[in-house]
């Protein structure tokens, strides 16, 4: 774990299919933002989701909205937009999808001479919020039916 990122994380899917996660350090710290919280992210989510698909009405009750970087700087948490992966099922050869977008396949050969299989986040090398590889185990029926993206 990276030291900017916060032991405690929730993450929500939206039914639009946006991601908001709240991190925190402690489990009473967590329940405070929950609690306090549920109006300002709902807002800022339906102001998104809105500006995304072109509709710039909210509805008279909604509090007065906020921006979702402003959500987070007030609660301390970060709110990730993930709009853009696909909420499709998996493709033939069991396709993943990470909070970064479409994980790619591939296969390759390690320093050690075996072969390996699997998933790899697409975001930036280095990103503290990078996910962590999600690899094939050898004899799995999901390695029989794997299809690389790339082959090293």
């Amino acid at each position: 774990m990276s030291s900017t990122e916060a032991p405690i994380s929730i993450t929500v899917k939206t039914v639009a299919g946006s991601l908001v996660t709240v991190r925190a350090e402690h489990g009473e710290e967590l329940d405070n933002l929950v609690a306090h919280s549920l109006d300002a992210i709902r807002s800022a989510v339906t102001e998104l989701e809105s500006a995304v698909k072109g509709v710039t009405t909210i509805t008279p009750s909604a509090p007065a909205p906020m921006a979702p970087a402003q959500v987070a700087a007030a609660l301390g948490a970060s709110i990730v937009d993930n709009a853009a992966v696909s909420t499709s099922a998996p493709s033939i050869g069991g396709g993943r999808n990470c909070p970064h977008g479409k994980m790619t396949a591939i296969q390759g050969t390690g320093k050690d001479g075996r072969m390996y299989r699997g998933y790899f986040c697409p975001a930036p090398k280095g990103a503290f919020d990078k996910c962590k590889n999600d690899y094939v185990k050898v004899g799995s029926a999901d390695w029989n039916v794997f299809v690389p993206d790339q082959v090293k």
